[in-house]
């Protein structure tokens, strides 16, 4: 008698074009609203870059107090990722994803309300609490879908995000800011939190209707792809087990040196995406933008060229099995953009080309260094792990605000605070050469 697939761990024999087509089905399922999350994720995290020209104007929050705001919002980031992410393997990451995102948007919508330096920094924090987990456990949630070798892609995909948050971001906060300023007695950053705080609360409604946690839910799926996934994944879990090495929950993923190495390089990665996410409208604006539906439209220019390049990046790594030269070489690229940024004279098209360079680059090092946790660690560690990845970058994120607004507060300018941002980076692109080996990421073609 035949053994079946699900015992024998094989993957079942079907062709390429099916196994294609059953992965192709599940990201056309899973994908698209998991994406959408993570543009409204982003966006309300780092729609205070544009927020911050009226919270100036009305509040008089000079660069340190807008700093030290993002640098509050990693606090209480960093606080909950790690406990929201035990709760997920535990709950799931449909309702883990449900809670966060009502809770985020419940917040921004609250942001209104703030009058002063206080109540700012007691609304960013509360922000990067209720957002705490969102990121590792949606990485989480694509490890029960896609094997290692089709999970990049997959990652890259949903990375799309970022920019797109860039782009729409830029352009609709933009817009609200010029158009809704005095409406209903309300100043224009009030209407932005008002209106990008619903939708968040919206998702919450469809992801608790159409997300499930894993394909054996599926009812969309046939009982053959079932099988044929779950063997996938499968035939990755035991291609990643050692004799005398074992993974198991939070304390192997804290126990294991690599989860270590992998949250220092995260420091670079995070202390670069705050340079392209937070401070992009600062730099624009200081090349001579005044207008804020100016600054909308330039800031949203370099995310653009971030989604090309960040899809043939992340394709070509899957397709030759190989990441950490692809994350090292996008964060080198990324660094020299920085330092040419901080001796660029101020012009406008130069200032913006180099933007377009060092987000195109960031994001491809992202979308690949953060396929690498979940390639090494075993199904039980992953989501621990990828969090306390992020927890430790989140580090250097809630650091490198502060820093660079006070460094501009003292200097007039941000070139020491960027020169200093792409030595960070640098010194990851060294931790991973170094302390990742290609002998460590085992992967197969499936």
């Amino acid at each position: 008698m035949a053994e079946h697939p699900a015992v024998t761990g094989r993957p079942p024999a079907v062709g390429d074009a099916g196994r294609a087509s059953t992965y192709r089905t599940i990201a056309l399922r899973v994908m698209p609203l998991l994406v959408v999350c993570y543009v409204v994720s982003f966006i309300d995290r780092t729609n205070i870059g544009i927020a911050q020209q009226g919270l100036k104007r009305d509040l008089g929050f000079g660069s340190a107090v807008y700093g030290l705001g993002v640098t509050l919002f990693f606090v209480g980031f960093i606080l909950f990722e790690v406990p929201s992410n035990a709760l997920l393997a535990k709950i799931g990451a449909r309702k883990t994803l449900v809670r966060i995102m009502a809770t985020w948007g419940v917040v921004t919508i609250v942001t209104l309300f703030v009058r002063d330096e206080t109540t700012f920094y007691i609304a960013r924090f509360l922000l990067g609490v209720a957002e705490a987990g969102f990121f590792p456990g949606a990485l989480y949630l694509l490890s029960r879908w896609f094997p290692s070798a089709r999970r990049t892609r997959m990652t890259a995909v949903f990375f799309i995000g970022v920019p797109v948050s860039g782009v729409l971001g830029s352009l609709v906060s933009g817009w609200i800011m010029h158009a809704l300023g005095g409406v209903a007695g309300l100043a224009d950053w009030q209407w932005l939190f008002l209106i990008e705080g619903v939708p968040p609360i919206l998702l919450a409604v469809l992801v608790a209707f159409f997300l499930v946690d894993e394909p054996e839910q599926a009812k969309w799926l046939t009982p053959a792809q079932k099988a044929l996934v779950r063997a996938d994944l499968e035939a990755e879990r035991s291609s990643k087990e050692e004799p005398g090495k074992r993974h198991g929950g939070m304390l192997s993923a804290l126990r294991d040196p690599k989860v270590w190495i992998l949250g220092l390089c995260a420091c670079g990665a995070y202390t670069l995406a705050n340079a392209v996410s937070y401070w992009t409208p600062r730099i624009i604006a200081e090349a001579g933008v005044g207008d804020v539906l100016n600054l909308g439209f330039f800031s949203a220019i370099p995310p653009l060229l971030g989604i090309v390049v960040m899809l043939v990046v992340g394709r070509h790594s899957d397709r030759t099995l190989e990441r950490r030269r692809h994350a090292a070489v996008s964060w080198l690229v990324a660094a020299a953009a920085m330092l040419a940024l901080a001796f660029s004279g101020g012009s406008v098209l130069v200032v913006v080309v180099l933007l377009a360079v060092m987000a195109a680059a960031h994001y491809s090092g992202l979308t690949v260094f953060y396929s690498i946790p979940s390639i090494y660690l075993s199904e039980s560690a992953a989501a621990t792990g990828i969090a306390v990845v992020t927890s430790m970058g989140s580090f250097a994120a809630a650091a490198s605000p502060s820093l660079l607004g006070f460094i501009q507060e003292a200097t007039g300018s941000l070139s020491l605070g960027l020169v200093i941002s792409s030595g960070i980076v640098l010194l990851a692109v060294v931790v991973l050469l170094v302390g990742v080996k290609a002998k460590d990421l085992k992967e197969k073609h499936g």
